[in-house]
């Protein structure tokens, strides 16, 4: 029997596998926003797993492989114990239910914040694990100068300033940010930073609606919101935040659906079936055959 493969001839060397949608690339993303203007404004939700990717790719710009995962999938009270491996595998997912957003991956807290050197190393991980196109990190002018280290190495960078999760224990929690007049001047100067070391993206977290205005304004990559204003160039959220998984979240979620309900009732009306002995029937089980 022969064992001989041939490469499918419609496609190319570096994309051997046919894809139903062309996958946008980071300088697209990045070009988004020519002379301090957007157009319409770039799509992100997070995921975590294959399926949810395929369900999403087509209506966003952006997945991003969120350390949200440390809640949402593995129950974590904060995204402080998420790991290297963790992301890779998550990201690894994504990447491959995807064919056409962009696939950014966290980086964990520990992993990139003691050196350039130390985040170059996390990040080639997480990008040769996974197949992702980019890494998000979190932190304003104190990581500018990493963030131009890897983007000179090839690495390409979302930043995220404002309310930065990562150091919660810093910030004492998860109120917004930008109150005070030092605040706001720092997140814009933050983001002026990194975008001056080549951020790609910067999302925007749980800051007044004002601060991300001008943020929005100050930089010339463009901005995700997330708690902060319609104004800037994209919007993410958290996919199951936004789908209704959880009773409680941010104030800046809106719940487009209510998928807890939708399983909690399911569950039941299966529990209810197999206790009745009414599932499974002769159509979900195999007989002789005649």
């Amino acid at each position: 029997m022969s064992t001989t493969f041939q490469l499918e001839t419609s496609t190319s060397r570096a994309n051997p596998t046919p894809r139903p949608m062309k996958r946008l690339t980071v300088p697209k993303i990045r070009a988004h926003k020519t002379d301090g203007t957007s157009g319409e404004p770039l799509v992100m939700l997070t995921a975590y797993t294959a399926r949810q990717a395929q369900l999403l790719d087509a209506h966003c710009d952006l997945l991003l492989v969120g350390d949200s995962l440390a809640q949402v999938i593995y129950g974590l009270p904060t995204t402080i114990p998420v790991t290297l491996d963790m992301m890779a595998n998550h990201a690894a997912a994504v990447v491959r239910g995807s064919y056409h957003s962009v696939v950014v991956v966290d980086m964990p807290f520990g992993s990139y914040e003691q050196s350039p050197q130390q985040a170059f190393e996390s990040a080639t991980f997480l990008l040769k694990q996974s197949g992702a196109a980019a890494v998000k990190l979190e932190g304003g002018e104190q990581m500018a100068e990493t963030v131009a280290f890897l983007n000179q190495r090839g690495i390409p960078v979302m930043g995220h300033v404002g309310l930065t999760p990562q150091a919660v224990n810093v910030l004492g929690g998860y109120a917004a940010r930008g109150r005070s007049d030092a605040e706001a001047e720092k997140i814009v100067g933050d983001a002026k930073a990194l975008d001056e070391a080549g951020a790609f993206a910067i999302v925007l977290e749980g800051v007044l609606e004002p601060i991300a205005i001008e943020a929005t304004k100050a930089v010339s990559c463009p901005t995700i919101g997330i708690g902060a204003s319609a104004q800037c160039d994209g919007q993410v959220l958290v996919t199951e935040d936004m789908l209704g998984m959880f009773e409680r979240v941010p104030r800046f979620v809106k719940k487009y659906e209510d998928i807890a309900s939708i399983i909690e009732k399911t569950a039941a009306s299966y529990a209810e079936e197999v206790r009745a002995r009414s599932f499974p029937t002769a159509e979900q089980t195999y007989q002789p055959k005649a």
